[in-house]
Protein backbone atom coordinates (compact mmCIF):
# COMPACT_ATOMS: atom_id res chain seq x y z
CA UNK A 1 0.00 0.00 0.00
CA UNK A 2 1.21 3.43 -0.55
CA UNK A 3 1.28 6.33 2.18
CA UNK A 4 -0.72 9.58 1.58
CA UNK A 5 2.88 10.92 0.64
CA UNK A 6 4.07 8.75 -1.99
CA UNK A 7 0.90 9.11 -3.54
CA UNK A 8 0.82 12.83 -3.13
CA UNK A 9 4.69 12.55 -4.94
CA UNK A 10 3.30 10.49 -8.01
CA UNK A 11 0.80 13.31 -8.84
CA UNK A 12 2.71 16.95 -7.47
CA UNK A 13 6.58 16.14 -8.01
CA UNK A 14 9.16 18.50 -6.86
CA UNK A 15 9.62 21.57 -9.41
CA UNK A 16 12.98 22.01 -11.08
CA UNK A 17 14.63 25.33 -11.72
CA UNK A 18 13.43 24.43 -15.58
CA UNK A 19 10.24 23.62 -14.58
CA UNK A 20 9.75 26.59 -13.13
CA UNK A 21 11.67 27.97 -16.40
CA UNK A 22 9.25 26.47 -18.51
CA UNK A 23 5.47 27.44 -16.52
CA UNK A 24 7.35 31.50 -16.53
CA UNK A 25 7.74 30.85 -20.54
CA UNK A 26 4.05 29.20 -20.79
CA UNK A 27 2.35 31.90 -19.24
CA UNK A 28 4.34 34.63 -21.12
CA UNK A 29 3.77 32.95 -24.37
CA UNK A 30 0.39 32.26 -23.94
CA UNK A 31 -0.31 35.70 -22.93
CA UNK A 32 1.62 36.56 -26.29
CA UNK A 33 -0.89 34.41 -28.39
CA UNK A 34 -3.99 35.63 -26.64
CA UNK A 35 -3.14 38.60 -27.61
CA UNK A 36 -2.25 37.69 -30.94
CA UNK A 37 -5.60 36.55 -31.11
CA UNK A 38 -7.08 39.27 -30.23
CA UNK A 39 -5.26 41.49 -32.87
CA UNK A 40 -6.39 39.04 -35.85
CA UNK A 41 -9.91 38.60 -34.43
CA UNK A 42 -10.18 42.30 -34.42
CA UNK A 43 -8.68 42.16 -38.09
CA UNK A 44 -6.06 44.94 -36.72
CA UNK A 45 -4.19 46.58 -39.24
CA UNK A 46 -1.27 45.08 -38.27
CA UNK A 47 -0.98 41.96 -40.19
CA UNK A 48 0.45 41.24 -44.04
CA UNK A 49 -2.28 39.87 -46.43
CA UNK A 50 -0.33 37.45 -47.84
CA UNK A 51 -1.84 35.34 -50.82
CA UNK A 52 -1.57 32.13 -52.23
CA UNK A 53 -0.27 31.14 -48.98
CA UNK A 54 -0.48 26.86 -48.62
CA UNK A 55 -2.30 27.21 -45.34
CA UNK A 56 -4.43 29.89 -46.04
CA UNK A 57 -7.23 30.76 -43.56
CA UNK A 58 -9.46 33.17 -42.51
CA UNK A 59 -7.45 35.59 -40.16
CA UNK A 60 -10.39 35.45 -37.53
CA UNK A 61 -10.05 31.74 -37.99
CA UNK A 62 -6.47 32.22 -36.75
CA UNK A 63 -7.22 34.42 -34.59
CA UNK A 64 -9.81 31.94 -32.84
CA UNK A 65 -6.71 29.35 -32.66
CA UNK A 66 -4.13 31.71 -31.25
CA UNK A 67 -6.79 32.83 -28.54
CA UNK A 68 -7.63 29.28 -27.67
CA UNK A 69 -3.92 27.96 -27.55
CA UNK A 70 -2.77 30.87 -25.45
CA UNK A 71 -5.93 30.55 -22.62
CA UNK A 72 -4.87 27.01 -22.84
CA UNK A 73 -0.83 27.62 -22.64
CA UNK A 74 -1.18 29.90 -19.45
CA UNK A 75 -3.42 28.16 -17.58
CA UNK A 76 -1.72 24.97 -18.00
CA UNK A 77 1.64 26.72 -17.21
CA UNK A 78 -0.05 28.26 -13.69
CA UNK A 79 -0.93 24.41 -13.17
CA UNK A 80 3.17 23.64 -14.05
CA UNK A 81 4.21 25.92 -11.04
CA UNK A 82 2.06 23.77 -8.78
CA UNK A 83 3.98 21.04 -10.01
CA UNK A 84 1.24 19.23 -11.26
CA UNK A 85 2.46 15.81 -13.25
CA UNK A 86 -0.33 16.09 -16.28
CA UNK A 87 0.27 19.55 -16.83
CA UNK A 88 3.81 19.10 -17.51
CA UNK A 89 3.05 16.51 -20.38
CA UNK A 90 -0.08 18.25 -21.69
CA UNK A 91 2.14 21.52 -21.48
CA UNK A 92 4.77 19.78 -23.68
CA UNK A 93 1.29 18.95 -25.80
CA UNK A 94 -0.01 22.88 -25.90
CA UNK A 95 3.35 23.98 -26.89
CA UNK A 96 3.87 21.72 -29.59
CA UNK A 97 0.45 22.91 -31.20
CA UNK A 98 1.63 26.49 -30.67
CA UNK A 99 5.06 25.90 -32.49
CA UNK A 100 3.44 24.40 -35.26
CA UNK A 101 0.75 27.10 -35.16
CA UNK A 102 3.30 30.26 -35.42
CA UNK A 103 5.32 28.18 -37.77
CA UNK A 104 2.03 28.45 -40.03
CA UNK A 105 1.44 32.14 -39.04
CA UNK A 106 4.61 33.35 -40.45
CA UNK A 107 3.16 34.68 -43.37
CA UNK A 108 0.91 36.99 -41.17
CA UNK A 109 3.41 38.43 -38.71
CA UNK A 110 7.35 36.74 -39.34
CA UNK A 111 9.17 38.38 -36.46
CA UNK A 112 6.39 37.72 -33.85
CA UNK A 113 5.36 34.38 -35.16
CA UNK A 114 9.35 33.57 -35.35
CA UNK A 115 9.74 34.72 -31.50
CA UNK A 116 6.54 32.59 -30.87
CA UNK A 117 7.86 29.44 -32.79
CA UNK A 118 11.69 29.62 -30.92
CA UNK A 119 9.86 30.46 -26.95
CA UNK A 120 7.30 27.21 -27.73
CA UNK A 121 10.45 25.54 -28.52
CA UNK A 122 12.27 26.24 -25.48
CA UNK A 123 9.13 25.39 -23.68
CA UNK A 124 8.93 21.69 -24.72
CA UNK A 125 12.66 21.38 -23.76
CA UNK A 126 12.31 22.85 -20.47
CA UNK A 127 9.73 20.85 -19.60
CA UNK A 128 11.56 17.52 -20.74
CA UNK A 129 14.54 18.66 -19.24
CA UNK A 130 12.92 19.13 -15.80
CA UNK A 131 11.16 15.41 -15.77
CA UNK A 132 14.07 14.15 -16.87
CA UNK A 133 16.30 15.84 -14.12
CA UNK A 134 13.71 15.12 -11.43
CA UNK A 135 13.19 11.23 -12.53
CA UNK A 136 16.58 11.02 -11.65
CA UNK A 137 17.01 9.30 -8.49
CA UNK A 138 18.75 11.43 -5.41
CA UNK A 139 21.26 9.51 -3.41
CA UNK A 140 19.42 8.88 0.09
CA UNK A 141 22.19 9.95 3.36
CA UNK A 142 24.03 7.27 5.30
Amino acid sequence: MATDAARSRATHAPVSGSTTFAAALMIFGGAMAIFEGISAIAKDDVFLATRHYVFEFNLTGWGWIHLILGIVLVLTGCAVITGALWARYLGVFIASLGAIANFLWIPYYPLWALVLVIVNIFIVWALCHGMHQEAAPTPRPS
